[in-house]
């Protein structure tokens, strides 16, 4: 094991193991009940393997919650060598190359149907991906000359996004989910690829992409979806997979 693999938390000085963990309890922190909420978070934080732990910051969430940040030493190391991640297996390509590869291979437009699923009605993430304007400097999907987006909006049923997705004859479908309370993106998510696949044969289901600050992407397989992205994937990263996964023949050596 190599020593350079080896990290460990940094906080006041390098080294020294320092993290900062917030949370909430079920606990009254007003008046006298203050000191018993702090010594509970703290007995908490040190079973966690904070030692010493120390409560920085508390407030009081509504009757009978308090939320706590905690600051203190951890004395666990990381061996970087060890971490495992999704690597991108694919080139990213400028708006221009996605363009000239779509029309190359398919030779016409590529059609994206994108929403948010169940009650969750955050369209943030769905808009940074889809909408002209994009996220992170880079213009979304509909930027994009060979590709045709339709983007449904929150709270769309799975039975509707199936429904479009055929009328439209998608090539892809992209989910965003938020709300995440009680793993509903999970349950969502499961809903959404048990009905494509009750829908579709095998060969002609179209692409599914899930994406979310919640998601792990390693759960791809689990989930029943072709491809899981995470917290700061942007436009240019979904276009390149979808020519990637869509536009085979196009592919490089990726950068």
């Amino acid at each position: 094991m190599s020593e350079g693999h080896i990290v460990r938390p940094y906080g006041d000085t390098t080294g020294d193991g320092m993290v900062q963990l917030s949370f909430t309890l079920p606990l009254d922190s007003t008046g006298d009940r203050a000191k018993l909420a702090e010594g509970a978070a703290a007995q908490l934080a040190n079973k966690m393997g904070m030692d010493p732990a120390l409560v920085v910051h508390s407030r009081s969430m509504g009757t009978g919650f308090t939320f706590f940040v905690v600051y203190g030493r951890v004395h666990h190391l990381v061996d970087t060598s060890t971490v495992q991640v999704v690597e991108r297996d694919y080139p990213l390509l400028t708006p221009q190359e996605a363009n000239a590869s779509i029309k190359h291979a398919l030779r016409r437009r590529l059609t994206v149907v994108g929403a948010c699923i169940g009650t969750d009605a955050h369209t943030v993430g769905i808009d940074a991906i889809l909408n002209i304007k994009g996220f992170a400097g880079e213009k979304g999907l509909e930027y994009y000359r060979e590709l045709k987006v339709v983007n449904l909006g929150a709270q769309v049923s799975v039975p509707q996004l199936v429904q479009r997705a055929r009328a439209e004859k998608a090539d892809a479908v992209l989910v965003s989910q938020v709300v995440s309370q009680r793993d509903a993106h999970l349950l969502n998510t499961r809903e959404m690829s048990a009905a494509f696949r009750e829908s579709y044969p095998s060969d002609q289901r179209p692409l599914l992409v899930v994406g979310g600050p919640r998601f792990d992407e390693a759960m791809a397989a689990e989930l029943g979806v072709d491809r899981v992205f995470g917290r700061g994937t942007t436009p240019g990263e979904v276009a390149s997979y979808l020519v990637h996964r869509l536009a085979p023949a196009t592919d490089r050596k990726a950068s």
